[in-house]
């Protein structure tokens, strides 16, 4: 599969094909005309002698200072040298890749005075396997993620270190090995390289990708967990959720109606009128993960298909206006409000656990095992659920309300988007873990109910989870239970299956 970018077209699943699954990228016809009548105007600017930030002066503070035309190449490298200067782990290589393709994409909307090889040096890297080592910290999420896309940057240059087919090698002996050639520099090309968010959107694409699988295996988890639990079926009813017509509430209810179908264990009824508030009101709780799930990838996709960049040049009207296009305000604010709706449904299935394993709640065996007192069941796997859950909502704090000045006060809000990002991406592991504990109980209570059989969806789930861990009869080690689980959760295959079953479970 060839995926062809044009500066509006990238999605979340198409980040996914390339950053994950190796797809080829190439640029449109119209993107490549469109960055060399973007380059041309730059060239046409320069000989008026006209006063372009970051092309004909310095940068940040020293944007006071004009450099000559001749200086330019050295400006523009030692940009590139001045800034890579982060710390921490390395990123995962799928995260860079992503940050290259949505830099190629944004440099295609032909609004950033780079030449064309600026681009395709970037697409040649990610087609032939060299991908930078960048360190995680030292991007504040504005002007740019500068720090980690100079990193990218110098290996396009033939210098720092990149990975190629698995080993961490000298950038220079990396594009020897893909038979690519360093890039010399021009005007505005080491800008054009780093003044974008796109290492914080490339990874808020993916982190999104991998949100909509979890939000997914919670409508799976808690469908098994109120059909264990013979959940009173009147408060997932259509007509209840009609008249509170908010889209993701209303999709939830329809989605638990239907993995519930047909359960001959609340066909068995519990003599209830209604249950507890984690049972009761999973469509009112989930649902508005649903719409804020669906509001941070319209953000998402809105700055991948972006011009994030300073200065921009329009050549229609054969200007350059600076601005603050590069500020990641919007990816900052959007992944906090991901990592808390993440947080919740982490919340919400630790309390199904409970109620689970609870056996005044939920008339099963304690802690979900015979035998009491010489075995004691899941009850620690719970202890790990709380202790996911209360880790996260330390995480849940908002990076984006801090900032701190930069460059001599020039610099003097920054959005600290990497952080959003990053932590969210802790939260998504820690929720999935917390939901593979909840299948995991939810399975077990299952057992308990035999003869009567789980609905149409839950079963499917029940039969797959048993695929890989047995019934527990008596105490075992239990942390290798959880992770062959919890591998079912993140590889999405829990879901696929269901869905095979019962249809898809759209967030749309």
């Amino acid at each position: 599969m060839k995926i062809k970018i044009n500066g509006n077209n990238l999605t979340i699943d198409k980040v996914v094909k390339v950053a994950r699954e190796k797809a080829a990228v190439e640029l449109s016809a119209e993107a490549v005309e469109r960055i060399d009548a973007s380059a041309a105007l730059i060239l046409k600017l320069v000989e008026k002698g006209t006063a372009i930030y970051g092309v004909t002066t310095g940068i940040g503070e020293f944007a006071r200072i004009r450099v000559s035309p001749e200086q330019s190449s050295e400006l523009q490298r030692k940009i590139i040298y001045s800034h890579a200067a982060g710390t921490g782990d390395p990123f995962p290589e799928e995260v860079v890749r992503a940050a290259m393709l949505l830099r190629a994409n944004t440099l295609s909307r032909g609004n950033s005075g780079v030449r064309l090889i600026i681009p395709q040096m970037l697409l040649d890297m990610l087609n032939k396997g060299v991908t930078p080592v960048v360190y995680e910290k030292g991007s504040l999420g504005v002007s740019g993620d500068l720090s980690p896309l100079s990193q990218l940057a110098v290996v396009a240059l033939g210098e720092g270190e990149a990975y190629y087919n698995g080993e961490r090698i000298p950038g220079a002996r990396a594009l020897e090995k893909a038979r690519l050639k360093p890039v010399n520099l021009s005007y505005k090309e080491g800008l054009g390289f780093i003044n974008g968010s796109q290492m914080c959107t490339g990874g808020s694409a993916l982190e999104l990708f991998d949100a909509r699988n979890l939000i997914k295996n919670s409508f799976i988890a808690s469908a098994m967990t109120i059909d264990a639990l013979k959940g009173v079926q009147s408060a997932y009813d259509a007509r209840l959720h009609a008249v509170r017509p908010f889209h993701g509430q209303n999709l939830v209810a329809r989605h638990l109606r239907t993995l519930m179908a047909d359960s001959e264990i609340i066909a068995d009824g519990s003599g209830k009128v209604q249950d507890g508030y984690s049972m009761r009101c999973t469509p009112q709780v989930y649902g508005p993960i649903v719409d804020a799930w669906l509001y941070v990838r319209e953000q998402v996709e809105t700055e991948m298909n972006s011009s994030s960049d300073n200065p921009l040049f329009f050549t229609e009207d054969e200007i350059h206006l600076t601005g603050g296009n590069f500020h990641s305000e919007n990816i900052a604010l959007a992944m906090d409000f991901l990592a808390m709706a993440m947080s919740e449904i982490a919340g919400l299935s630790e309390r199904h656990t409970n109620r689970l394993l609870n056996p005044v709640l939920s008339g099963l065996p304690d802690f979900l095992i015979e035998g009491k007192g010489v075995n004691s069941g899941l009850m620690v796997a719970q202890y790990t659920a709380a202790a996911l859950v209360s880790e996260n909502k330390i995480l849940s704090h908002p990076a984006v309300v801090d900032s701190i000045s930069v460059s001599a006060d020039q610099e003097d809000h920054v959005a600290m988007t990497p952080i959003s990002v990053r932590k969210c991406g802790e939260i998504l592991r820690n929720v999935s873990a917390v939901l593979t504990i909840e299948m995991m109980s939810a399975s077990q209570a299952f057992d308990f109910r035999k003869p009567l059989k789980p609905g149409n969806g839950t079963r499917v789930a029940y039969k797959k989870i048993r695929e890989v861990v047995d019934f527990m009869e008596e105490d075992r080690v239990l942390y290798p239970d959880i992770e062959k689980i919890l591998k079912l959760v993140r590889e999405g295959s829990i879901v696929e299956e269901v869905e095979e079953a019962v249809g898809k479970l759209s967030l749309e």
